[in-house]
């Protein structure tokens, strides 16, 4: 029996619009792979500092259902990836994380280290070599918990003692930007470009474009990022072509990278905005109770049936906003393949 199923809607779609599209070689930079032993049982009635409905979708992504899902959804092109963990406070991230370790050993994907800020700059330098990883990988959430949501900055994950090894070892930072003004808050903002500055060894890449799921989300966060060259950015789970379409416009084609976040874009959801955030529009009854998701809504029936998967989704959006930007088939096979295996061959290196 297969992972999930694959409709007539999604072959239809795959054949007709994203086969040809799509490079024969892919390199999905932004996966999870963690299994559901590894995670702390969560109390629904707690709030905590992550949306939920990722939950719904999948509890965990073993090796072997990664793979699994590259073959269901892009039958017949050779699929790599990026993995790492997905870690929240109270889970066992030494065990996670040796699970990513030993899972890249098994695949042949690169990986990155899920970091907690507490740990020191020669733990992290260890944990990194001794486990084959390329770099980093944290989120918000693993701030210390002291600090209100909204207030949490870049740094209060990835403190400055561990950028300094990154820096040092000319690694990755894969970086989920905090704070409710997402790309365009001023604090994320100056960070990022402090973090250019004063670590110019770091492979920074910022992840989802910066959360700018909406237009209002960008500000002038593509004007002000755009001078730092070296800038990298994934379209991870971004369905909003006018924001690809500025992006590219802003840095090119060479500074785009392909994203999945599988396991989350195996749901089968439409994508729209809605008074500056996003709703996730999904078919009647297939994610359990949404009804007090203010990101989730159900579909009628009918509607439900029309709907693809979230990774073919988020594939269709950069599509128009590459043939509305004049981008020629090579630059195409640069973001899904060619800039990711320049990064990573460089990393190794």
């Amino acid at each position: 029996m297969s992972l999930f199923e694959v409709t007539d809607l999604d072959r239809n779609i795959y054949d007709e619009k994203l086969r040809d599209f799509l490079p024969e070689q892919i390199i999905d930079i932004h996966t999870h792979v963690y299994l559901r032993k590894f995670k702390k049982e969560k109390n629904p009635a707690v709030q905590t500092r992550v949306v939920a409905w990722p939950e719904m979708v999948a509890r965990d992504n073993s090796i072997e259902d990664l793979m699994e899902s590259y073959g269901l959804m892009f039958p017949g092109k050779d699929v790599k990836a990026l993995i790492f963990s997905n870690l929240s406070h109270g889970d066992d991230g030494a065990a996670a994380n040796r699970y990513v370790s030993e899972s890249s050993q098994k695949s042949g994907y690169p990986a990155l280290y899920f970091s907690y800020p507490f740990q020191s700059a020669e733990e992290i330098e260890r944990e990194i070599i001794s486990g084959g990883f390329l770099g980093l990988k944290s989120y918000l959430s693993l701030s210390p918990e002291y600090i209100p949501e909204a207030e949490i900055r870049i740094f209060d994950f990835f403190p400055p003692h561990q950028l300094d090894v990154l820096d040092r070892h000319g690694w990755i930072m894969m970086l989920h930007i905090p704070r409710n003004g997402r790309l365009k808050d001023p604090v994320n903002i100056e960070q990022i470009l402090e973090i250019k500055q004063k670590y110019p060894g770091i492979k920074l890449i910022i992840a989802h474009i910066g959360r700018a799921y909406t237009t209002d989300d960008i500000g002038d966060a593509f004007e002000r990022l755009a001078p730092a060259d070296d800038l990298l950015f994934d379209f991870t789970a971004n369905c909003n072509q006018e924001v690809i379409e500025r992006l590219i416009e802003a840095v090119g084609p060479k500074r785009i990278l392909f994203g999945s976040d599988l396991p989350i874009l195996r749901m089968r959801t439409h994508r729209i905005t809605e008074n500056g955030t996003y709703v996730n529009l999904v078919p009647p009854g297939m994610y359990g109770d949404v009804s007090k998701d203010s990101h989730m809504r159900e579909v009628g029936e009918e509607e439900g049936k029309k709907i693809t998967f979230f990774m073919y989704e988020e594939i269709l959006a950069f599509k128009r906003a590459a043939a509305s930007c004049g981008l020629r088939p090579e630059d195409v096979k640069d973001v899904f393949y060619g800039n990711a295996k320049r990064l990573i061959d460089e990393v190794r290196k």
